[in-house]
């Protein structure tokens, strides 16, 4: 992994929300704290309640917000990255393990609300959670294969004419 990001678990500041909404193309829906940020400073991965603002469960405890990152894992999932993922035996245990630390963490819910512990159903949830986490072989896989970088720009800079304070 290129720069390691920087861990925390801090309540957002105004610009961290400002920046979430421009990554996820909206504000947020639950509340969060931001878990890793990017080399740039900006959120990569927030941590959500196990409920949004509505009370209804939201099964992703850990969010990839940087669109960079988001991006990469997409192409992966697109080319069957979570059935390889899934069919890899060498990963089996750590994928189990990931599905069971999460569901501890996070009201009963496995990654990304998958309804099976060996099911990889979002291999973005599983980066996030890796990443919040310290780092787990089930994100060495994915970052791996993804041929995942930090860009060289942040992805949640301000727009044109958006007001310019941090990130």
């Amino acid at each position: 992994m290129s720069s390691p990001p920087t861990r925390e678990a801090s309540p957002p500041t105004e610009a961290d929300r400002r920046a979430v909404a421009r990554q996820l193309g909206r504000p947020s829906i639950a509340d969060f704290r931001v878990a890793v940020r990017c080399p740039h400073g900006a959120p990569a991965v927030v941590t959500n309640g196990p409920r949004d603002r509505r009370g209804r469960p939201f099964p992703t405890r850990d969010w990839l917000s940087c669109r960079a990152l988001a991006t990469g894992v997409s192409r992966l999932e697109a080319a069957g990255g979570a059935k390889a993922l899934e069919a890899d035996a060498s990963m089996a245990d750590a994928l189990r393990a990931a599905q069971a630390d999460h569901a501890r963490l996070h009201d009963g819910h496995l990654v990304a609300g998958a309804a099976e512990p060996g099911h990889a159903k979002c291999l973005h949830a599983h980066l996030a959670f890796a990443l919040a986490g310290g780092g787990s072989p089930i994100g060495d896989w994915i970052w791996s294969r993804a041929e995942l970088s930090w860009p060289d720009t942040c992805c949640a800079a301000p727009a044109e004419g958006e007001e310019a304070s941090s990130p």
